[in-house]
Formats: C-alpha cells, sequence, structure tokens
C-alpha cells in the first residue's frame, strides 16, 4: 500500500484538527475596551474634524485630558483579553488624546518696542458671590483693567463703593441681576463702546493710555454650552471672533477679557484665535493647560474656560490663576505688555 492510500485510508481521528480561529480570552474585558475606546474615538474624530458635534460631544470637549482615563482603561482591558486590535487601537487614541492636549496657538513675540504694560484681572464672581474675594484680590494684585463677568446689581454697587475712586475712577457696565450682570473697571480713561448683544451682559469700551494709545477692551461671557443652548453659544462666540477679526482688520490694539465658557479644545474658540488674529495671553505665559473651572476640583483637573486674549502687539511675562472663594471660578490675573510698530 503506498503512502497515499494509507493517508487516504487513516482513522478519521487521527486527521490533524483544523485550528481554531484566536479570539480574546476575556471576552467581556474585549467588549468593555471596544467600548471606552469607541467613545474615546468618536470624540476624537470630532477633534480632528474641528467640529464641536452635538450634545454630549462639547461638554465632553471642554475636559479632553481627561480621555486620558478611559483611554489608558481600554488599553489595559484589551492587554487583559490578549486583543491585538484592541491594543493597536488602544495606543492609536492614546496618541490622539495626548497630541490635542498640547497647548495651541501662536506664540512668537512682536518686535517692536515697549510701549506699556498692563495688568488685566477676569473674574466671574458666579452671580456677585465671590465679590468679597475680588475686592481683596484687586487690593493685592492692583489690575489696570478689571472684567467681572455675573457681576450683579450688589456686586456693581460694592465695587464702586469699595474700590477707591482714586485708583479707579472709570467703568462701563451692564447693569443686570444674577448672570446677566457684567462690569468693566479701570484705572485706565475709558471711551464709550457699542458691546456686544447677548444673552448675558457683554460690555465694552476704549482704553486710553498716557501715551495716547487706544486698546479696544470686551469683557467676554457668551452663553455656555448647555444641550439647548448649544446654537446660542456658537452664535455669542462667533459674535466674539468678529469682532476680534475688526480690530485685526483695522490694525487695532484690543483685548477680549472673560469667561468664554469654551476651551481651545472647542472649535468655536479655536477659531477666535485664528480668525480673530488674537492670542490666548495664559498660552504666551506659559500656562495654556492651567484650570479655571470648576475652582472646587484640586488643581490638576477642572478645566480653562476663563481667558485673556490679546492681539500680536501684545507680549505675556506672567499668567496666574488665584482662588478667591464664593465661585465656582479661579480668578485669573495677566501681565502684559504693549509694543508698537518696529522701527
Amino acid at each position: 500500500m503506498d503512502s497515499a492510500t494509507a493517508a487516504r485510508t487513516a482513522p478519521r481521528e487521527e486527521w490533524p484538527e483544523p485550528q481554531a480561529k484566536r479570539r480574546p480570552r476575556h471576552r467581556p474585558s474585549a467588549w468593555l475596551a471596544a467600548l471606552l475606546l469607541a467613545g474615546v474615538s468618536t470624540i476624537l474624530g470630532h477633534r480632528i474634524a474641528d467640529s464641536d458635534g452635538p450634545t454630549p460631544v462639547p461638554q465632553i470637549l471642554a475636559f479632553l485630558p481627561w480621555l486620558l482615563a478611559p483611554t489608558i482603561a481600554g488599553l489595559l482591558l484589551a492587554a487583559l483579553a490578549r486583543w491585538r486590535v484592541g491594543l493597536v487601537w488602544g495606543v492609536v487614541a492614546l496618541g490622539g488624546v495626548a497630541w490635542f492636549m498640547e497647548p495651541y496657538g501662536k506664540t512668537d513675540d512682536p518686535a517692536g518696542p515697549a510701549v506699556a504694560e498692563l495688568r488685566v484681572m477676569a473674574s466671574n464672581v458666579e452671580f456677585g458671590q465671590g465679590t468679597p474675594g475680588l475686592l481683596k484680590a484687586v487690593r493685592e494684585e492692583k489690575p489696570d483693567l478689571l472684567f467681572v463677568p455675573e457681576c450683579d446689581y450688589t456686586c456693581s454697587d460694592t465695587l464702586r463703593d469699595e474700590l477707591p475712586r482714586s485708583d479707579y475712577p472709570y467703568r462701563t457696565a451692564s447693569e443686570a441681576s444674577g448672570a446677566e450682570g457684567s462690569v468693566i473697571v479701570s484705572k485706565l480713561p475709558l471711551k464709550k463702546a457699542s458691546g456686544l448683544a447677548g444673552t448675558l451682559g457683554m460690555p465694552g469700551a476704549v482704553a486710553e493710555l498716557k501715551s495716547g494709545h487706544q486698546i479696544r477692551i470686551q469683557l467676554a461671557h457668551p452663553m455656555p454650552p448647555l444641550p439647548k443652548q448649544l446654537g446660542t453659544w456658537r452664535t455669542e462666540l462667533a459674535e466674539l471672533r468678529d469682532y476680534a477679526a475688526e480690530g485685526r482688520r483695522a490694525n487695532r490694539s484690543t483685548i477680549i477679557a472673560g469667561d468664554f465658557n469654551a476651551t481651545q479644545d472647542h472649535a468655536a474658540f479655536r477659531d477666535i484665535l485664528d480668525t480673530g488674529g488674537v492670542r490666548d495671553a495664559a498660552r504666551l505665559a506659559g500656562s495654556a493647560r492651567a484650570p479655571s473651572w470648576p475652582a472646587d476640583l484640586m488643581s490638576p483637573l477642572g478645566t480653562q474656560i476663563d481667558h485673556v486674549l490679546v492681539t500680536p502687539d501684545f507680549s505675556a511675562r506672567d499668567a496666574r490663576f488665584l482662588d478667591i472663594g464664593g465661585t465656582d471660578h479661579r480668578t485669573l490675573v495677566v501681565d502684559l505688555t504693549l509694543h508698537g510698530q518696529k522701527r
């Protein structure tokens, strides 16, 4: 009997069994890993597409660095399940989160000579509740320009009565109750400006330096990205973008400061930086990811939604976030230098 005949007549139980398709050993771990990585990938996809997307994408984008936690968990679960596709997926997602955690925006310094030094403070006092702490911070920091969103009638009256008129003789305000009130207080003379129309108060003015240089100043307080208010949020951020772009076209120095209810991970905020031609002073000073809200979380947590945006003729030496108490926001203090035209 030849070998071919022997192979055909061999008992069936001696035939080699076909190799079973390899599957994850811990299927529940693999499914959970896929669920976590799919969620992270959805958010990253909107970030890559430069889109804020529908709820809950904008709300999650505000805390983009927190995506490290589900990404690492998904990666560990994929390793536990010995799921090769999941391991690759997790590594790619982790790299994507790390990439977008990098600070956004230009940082090159102005080339012209220094014209003036300014200290700017922006402080959302949460319906006026943080006013006592704000007063203490103002007395210690002595800002030249103070932007106060959510400054209600009582807050506005307190700032008028408690801050020395000799130090802060100038102000412009959207007088209102609750979150709709906002105030700008200044050491510098202010000329009236129309401000921006919004659900919450956003007054504006033109500050005049002793040198004769004029600076357009605008308080920012668009609606937050609540599930039923996304359209309003985008519209009011677009108004701030258009205000910044107007100053860029006219080559006029501009400061926009306050509670933007948006971070560098929101496309609508990046549009202000890119189209409006302004820069984030905290980014210039090396504090791009320092959290400003909510203040009751530990410092590494939270997100930065309070900003001071400036035109490229400003440089920033320092940016600090202060806990003043009574409010869910930290107060931002920025030291700016205004530069003239290069000679």
